[in-house]
């Protein structure tokens, strides 16, 4: 019988690839903690995201690979992750702690923009990442109200803002310092610093992804998001509809203009099931977002349908991922999250993938 060592047991898990990095994971440094005692073998693989949707199919293929091993009695797996933190972009100002910032946008108001981040937040949230969300829709904050939160205020700590917690997101928006129906007037270069404050004063701890929920349109606080810190990539959402096609084409020509990777989009308000009878009706035109997607050669994150499950946990302050689970739009939701913690996997190792080819 052939000695057992652990270049046997890395090199049968040379043969799980990622299916997105395009590298085995032993080669991607996924392999933390590789023991053997007699029989027994125990490692840890540490994924890029929590929120990794194949994971339950790479820790099956390394515990029927090490498993089938001369001389291995045993394989205890620990799944893990840790997300990479985002690439840095030219000088622009990073936050301690958080590793991605990822802006939601879109080209027109109406298109549930808010509901999109916050339900992507939960669902990172959900899968055991550490999330915060930034309100940066100054002139229409709604997502305290979302996240049952609109009552509560920030406290104040060595000149840094706490941010709200629920459903295990942090949150921080203008609502909570400004409440009641006072509205915001401001300009351009308040825009900007009330966006620096968001940035810099709040003590958002460590976090893997800050969603920023943005204004609709191509304004102020897009341009000073993107020239203050290294946003990962902008999440783009939309309704089948052709007029919110065309403001959303003139958000991600902006996202362009400023460097900001698109991450993908979301159709919003897909289809309608009824409920009675199971007809499927597309009420706001079909198929809007998966040709957008390919004209401009982005993903298409996923299609959220109508439900009056979404607005009635929007009003309640409890999030559709939480409070219905298992309807069509928690699932859809919790399955852009995964496609979006996946697309900033990739970018964030585009640096090391370059690295690692070196030479080979």
């Amino acid at each position: 019988m052939s000695q057992l060592t652990e270049q046997l047991i890395l090199d049968a898990l040379r043969q799980i690839i990622d299916p997105d990095l395009h590298k085995d994971i032993v080669t991607l440094g996924f392999i933390k903690d590789l023991k053997i005692d007699a029989g027994i073998v125990s490692f840890r693989i540490v994924l890029t995201t929590p929120a990794c949707p194949v994971k339950a199919e790479m820790e099956s293929a390394a515990r029927e690979l090490v498993g089938a091993i001369p001389g291995v009695t045993a394989v205890a797996v620990t799944m893990d992750a840790e997300v990479p933190k985002g690439r840095g972009i030219g000088d622009k100002l990073a936050i301690d702690g958080v590793r991605n910032i990822i802006a939601v946008s879109s080209g027109k108001g109406g298109v549930g923009k808010s509901t999109v981040a916050v339900n992507l937040a939960v669902s990172l949230a959900l899968d055991g990442a550490r999330v915060g969300v930034m309100d940066m829709d100054v002139y229409g904050p709604n997502v305290p109200i979302m996240l049952g939160a609109s009552e509560a205020r920030p406290e104040v700590d060595v000149n840094k803002l706490i941010p709200i917690e629920a459903y295990g997101v942090k949150l921080m928006s203008m609502a909570l310092l400004q409440p009641g129906d006072k509205p915001m007037i401001v300009r351009g270069p308040i825009l900007h610093g009330l966006v620096k404050q968001f940035l810099s004063d709040v003590r958002w701890g460590e976090l893997d992804y800050l969603i920023v929920d943005m204004p609709p349109g191509t304004g102020d606080v897009q341009l000073s998001l993107a020239q203050l810190v290294p946003v990962q990539g902008a999440v783009l959402v939309t309704t089948p509809q052709d007029v919110a096609i065309a403001d959303v084409r003139r958000a991600l020509r902006m996202f362009e203009t400023v460097a900001i990777p698109i991450l993908g989009i979301v159709e919003n308000m897909s289809y309608f099931i009824a409920p009675d009878t199971g007809t499927r009706y597309n009420i706001f035109g079909e198929g809007g977002g998966e040709k957008l997607a390919a004209m401009y050669h982005v993903p298409l994150l996923g299609s959220i349908p109508l439900g009056i499950e979404v607005r009635e946990g929007g009003d309640s302050g409890v999030p559709v991922v939480v409070s219905h689970p298992d309807s069509p739009q928690a699932k859809a939701f919790r399955s852009v999250a995964e496609e979006v913690a996946r697309y900033v996997s990739i970018e964030a190792m585009k640096p090391e993938l370059v690295v690692l080819g070196k030479g080979r």
